[in-house]
């Protein structure tokens, strides 16, 4: 095999790079907590996005299809594409970001790209071990190995060398690979066109519609959550959930799933799920309890979702086929007794970890009873920064914590009916 492509130096590549400042002109949505981004007010390159990725700085990563990868910083956009980058072709389907902050982008027909913001790697059919150029998911598992999920089975690159899985060497059900997710054990949760493969290094286990409670065997998703438990989007038989024993099975006769075709799914610190649909919109689902959120009630610019990631903060950045880059802050929602209702907008922290003083930032729709305190890992209240009656507003609060230990806090917000818990880090 040849040499992989590198393209080193600014020369071409960064300097060419668009570099675009559009936050003002954001599209504020007529729906408290919704912001949309698009091809028409801001540097997206494309309203059609496939992939999402957040790198430790809280940038965000975008790929697009058929209109180049975006970077925007919160401010800033920076757009890469095959005229002025080392990005080998311009539909981006899957973005994931190592420890040292590399990015490693999965395109349709240009095989991977790694860029370590200086410098672009290119990996394909003809100067590496990837047995397609079309790459639909890439995960990185603890070791720092890159999985990687194509049209022609499932390769694993240590950085050094290429091993790949197919139907005819290994468990692999199907060559056609569109989900990854990596469990607490190591083990790799595989979606293919022939149902979910689990594989811990050695062995594979295959679950499909004849020998489990999978309801179809095209699997588009994979999300894991805090217990264990696997929430798997289907093509046609919406959303699974496998606990390594039973299943429970979530479709739209049984459920608040607005579609039963499920192309995305993230889940939030508060463990809830958030389920992207195509033509159904987005989906909240707390365990007991359905949101749905569409066209005709939110913010959401197109009821085709295809990616959601979840910064730091608690924001939703959901990708939409056409509709652009949708940015939803709120989540959870207070009933009044005329069973209208009415949103609160997600309590934020600004900044965290944090070093002794940080600050809290809440809205409330009406008049109410707010309270805020603050937690150690012992359950033992440490501070009350609001305890009071609150005109609708917004209100930004600032705590010292500069006295305390440092470690572990849990903010507590009650606002009506309303209630939210945060974590914050106190370093010193």
């Amino acid at each position: 095999m040849g040499k992989n492509i590198k393209i080193t130096g600014k020369v071409g590549v960064i300097i060419g790079i668009l570099f675009i400042s559009l936050l003002p002109v954001k599209l504020l949505s007529q729906y408290p907590g919704w912001t949309v981004y698009n091809t028409s007010n801001s540097g997206l390159p494309s309203n059609s996005v496939h992939a999402i990725a957040i790198d430790a700085s809280g940038n965000k990563w975008i790929g697009t299809w058929a209109g180049d990868l975006a970077e925007f910083d919160g401010t800033n956009w920076t757009v890469y594409n095959t005229t002025n980058s080392g990005l080998p072709d311009n539909w981006v389907r899957a973005i994931a970001i190592d420890d040292l902050g590399n990015k490693w982008i999965g395109t349709h027909g240009g095989g991977l790209a790694e860029f370590d913001g200086t410098n672009w790697t290119v990996y394909n059919t003809t100067n590496s071990g990837l047995p397609s150029n079309y790459v639909r998911a890439v995960a990185i598992d603890g070791l720092g190995n890159k999985w990687i999920g194509t049209y022609g089975g499932l390769a694993e690159f240590d950085g050094t060398n290429w091993t790949v899985y197919n139907e005819s060497n290994s468990g692999l059900p199907s060559n056609y690979v569109y989900a990854i997710a990596i469990d607490g054990s190591g083990n790799k949760w595989i979606g293919t066109y022939g149902g979910l493969a689990m594989f811990d290094g050695t062995n594979w286990a295959v679950y499909d519609t004849t020998s489990s409670g999978l309801p179809d065997n095209y699997v588009l998703a994979i999300a894991i959550d805090d217990m264990g438990n696997k929430w798997i989007g289907t093509y046609e038989g919406g959303l699974a959930k496998f606990d390594g024993t039973n299943w429970a099975v979530y479709d739209t006769t049984n459920s608040g799933l607005p579609s039963n075709d499920v192309r995305a799914i993230a889940i939030d610190n508060l463990s809830n799920k958030w389920i992207g649909t195509d033509g159904g919109g987005l989906a909240k689902f707390d365990g007991t309890n359905w949101t749905v959120y569409d066209t005709t009630n939110s913010g959401l610019p197109d009821n085709y979702v295809r990616a959601i990631a979840i910064d730091d903060l608690g924001n939703k950045w959901i990708g939409i086929d056409y509709g652009g880059l949708a940015v939803y802050s709120g989540g959870t929602g207070i009933e009044e007794e005329n069973n209208e209702k009415v949103e609160i907008g997600t309590m934020k922290v600004y900044s965290n970890p944090f070093t002794g003083i940080t600050q809290i930032r809440y809205s409330v729709p009406k008049d109410m009873n707010v309270n805020i305190a603050i937690y150690n890992l012992l359950g033992q209240k440490v501070a009350t920064p609001v305890n009071g009656k609150k005109k609708a507003g917004y209100y930004t609060v600032t705590w010292d914590g500069s006295k305390l230990s440092a470690g572990i806090y849990f903010i507590k917000l009650k606002a009506g009916s309303f209630k939210q818990t945060e974590k914050i880090i106190l370093m010193k």
